[in-house]
């Protein structure tokens, strides 16, 4: 299926959803933070980003600026809840790039179906490039 990174620092909730994600087929790497999270989308191909937006360290929306101008066709996930300020959050989120905002608590079907619209509706990914002989 797709390549993507999860940023989350919750640790239980983040292996919950990488558990649904790859059981659904996905290779999902994982970032407890921004700032990791955007040097795994330097490093490796991916195919969607989802990230928590309060988290310490780098910022959330940093990274979601970063990752917007070094990869203007990815699709990102922005998720929040748990603060009285969530919905502000996720809104500033889908102004500064993010394709995407689920309120936490949200389902897993809700991520499935989120990420499965914005997978169809982006262009492929270049293939990798092959090992050298």
């Amino acid at each position: 299926m797709a390549r993507l990174i999860l940023i989350e620092d919750d640790h239980a909730l983040r292996d919950c959803i990488a558990l649904s994600l790859r059981a659904a087929g996905h290779e999902v790497t994982l970032a407890s933070d921004g700032a990791t999270g955007t040097e795994l989308a330097r490093l490796f191909p991916v195919d969607l980003l989802i990230t928590d937006l309060v988290m310490p360290g780098q910022e959330a929306m940093e990274t979601i600026r970063i990752l917007r101008k070094e990869h203007p066709q990815l699709p990102i996930v922005a998720i929040s809840g748990d603060s009285p300020h969530s919905e502000l959050y996720l809104d500033i989120a889908r102004k500064i790039g993010a394709d995407a905002a689920l309120a936490k608590p949200f389902t897993l079907e809700e991520l499935h179906t989120t990420i499965r619209r914005l997978l169809e509706a982006s262009p492929p990914r270049p293939p990798s490039p092959a090992p050298a002989a």
